[in-house]
This record gives structure tokens, sequence and C-alpha cells, in this order.
């Protein structure tokens, strides 16, 4: 199961969180990562099972960030994992049947991610965003290039997703480098008319 449209949520509070996430899934999104750091976990938690009620309402895939017990917990999709997160081998041997997304930076930490059999790697950032608070070094497209140029054409198999400040000029750049999708958060906050936003960016990787 994998989405080239990626939405990773957003909000202070879990009223904010809440209010993005049911707004995009009827904007017609089918992609919810759930990511929520500056909390209590048992504000989390809660917010999560939350949530899960509506991407099930909704029929869309739920990823939670950088927590495998709280993915059990309320039988999310999957989660995805970043280079300091639990190791991808213990996520995949407490979640045999879920997505496991990973992080990666770097040619090596992609291929990495490759060995370990994630189900996509998040790869970025594309350029600054006030959505991450530690950000990894910017890539920019030549940084996109020259790791894709590198993999082989077996490597490429697995789904490799931009991220991190994408505009919507950017995405026909990004899918002619050879990324297969995008993950995106206040793109889809930024148009009046999400639905017609979200339509759009899908048509770019049919």
């Amino acid at each position: 199961m994998f989405n080239a449209i990626q939405y990773i949520s957003q909000g202070d509070t879990p009223q904010e969180q809440l209010y993005h996430i049911e707004s995009i899934l009827n904007a017609g999104q089918t992609w919810i990562q759930f990511r929520f750091k500056d909390t209590l976990p048992s504000i989390r938690w809660h917010t999560a099972e939350k949530v899960k009620v509506l991407c099930d309402r909704y029929q869309a895939t739920l990823v939670i960030n950088d927590d495998i017990d709280l993915t059990l917990a309320i039988d999310a999709d999957g989660v995805h994992l970043g280079l300091q997160d639990s190791p991808i081998r213990q996520a995949q041997a407490l979640l045999p049947t879920k997505i496991i997304g990973g992080t990666a930076n770097t040619l090596e930490e992609v291929k990495q991610r490759i060995q370990e059999s994630c189900s996509y790697i998040g790869l970025g950032p594309l350029r600054y965003t006030s959505t991450k608070k530690k950000l990894s070094p910017l890539l920019g497209f030549e940084g996109y290039r020259q790791i894709l140029s590198s993999l082989t054409s077996e490597e490429r198999n697995t789904p490799i997703v931009a991220i991190g400040g994408i505009t919507l000029e950017d995405v026909p750049r990004l899918k002619q480098l050879g990324l297969q999708g995008i993950a995106v958060s206040n793109l889809l906050h930024q148009k009046q008319n999400s639905q017609h936003m979200i339509q759009l960016l899908n048509s770019y990787f049919i």
C-alpha cells in the first residue's frame, strides 16, 4: 500500500490536529501521517484514537510518526521512523503486516533504508520548513538528482518520497527527477480549495 501524496498532520493542540486532519480527509486526502510531537504522551494517544476513527470513516491510510507502541495500540496502518527513532527491524518484528516508512537524508541512508526493506523512504528536506524543528541538511534539487542517479534500477523499486518545504511549482521537477511521491503539510493549508489542490497533486503521479 502506497500513496504518492502523503499529508503530515500539524497543530499545537488536539483540537487543531483534529480540525486539520478532518478537513484534509473531507477534501479527499487518503494518506495521513499523524505527527504530534510537543505534547504529553497521554494527549498524543487520546488524539491518535480519534484520528483513527476519522481515518476509518474516510477509508484513509493512517501512519503514525515515530511511535511503534501507539501504532500497535490503535491498529494503525503503519509507522514512519526517523533516523534517531526505533530500528526498522524492531518495527518489522512487531508490525509484520504494516507499512514501515523510514527517513533518509544521504545516499548512504537511502541505501540503508532499502537494505532494511522499508515500505517507502521519506528523503529530504528539499528546503527549509517551519513544520519540523530539527532539520537535517537541505538537499535541494541537485541533492535529489545526485542521490537518485546513484541508485540501481532495483534499488529504485523502493518508493522514495520528497519532503520539506515543497511548493506546487516544485512537483513537476521532483517527479522528473524520479521521486515517486511527496509528503506535505503546509501546502494543503495554503489554498482555499484543498480538494482541488489534492486532485492536482495526485495528477502528477498517475
